[in-house]
């Protein structure tokens, strides 16, 4: 584990993240202060940003995720034909 500086950690910004991206956790301090952490991902995190915020989302109770997955999205149920919208469509205009 290595301590940094703010100042040096924004000059040398790659380095770290390199580190951190081989298992290593780097304490970012502020006035010999912690104040946060740059840490590996964890090992159930995934590679990809959207599926990793998706799932963080979960975790935080956000968004459930659906009980059965489904095959898209739900069936249409009109409320009425096509037919019958026409036509009541054609009487609003004719009373004009």
């Amino acid at each position: 584990m290595r301590a940094v500086g703010l100042k040096v950690l924004k000059n040398k910004l790659s380095e770290y993240v390199r580190l951190a991206t081989h298992g290593e956790t780097v304490l970012v301090t502020d006035r010999d202060r912690v104040v946060a952490e740059l840490a590996p991902p964890q090992r159930n995190r995934s590679p990809l940003l959207a599926d990793a915020l998706l799932a963080e989302a979960v975790r935080q109770g956000w968004i459930t995720p659906p009980a059965l997955p489904g095959a898209g999205p739900p069936p249409r149920k009109p409320v009425m034909s096509f037919r019958k919208l026409l036509r009541e469509l054609e009487q609003d205009r004719s009373d004009r």
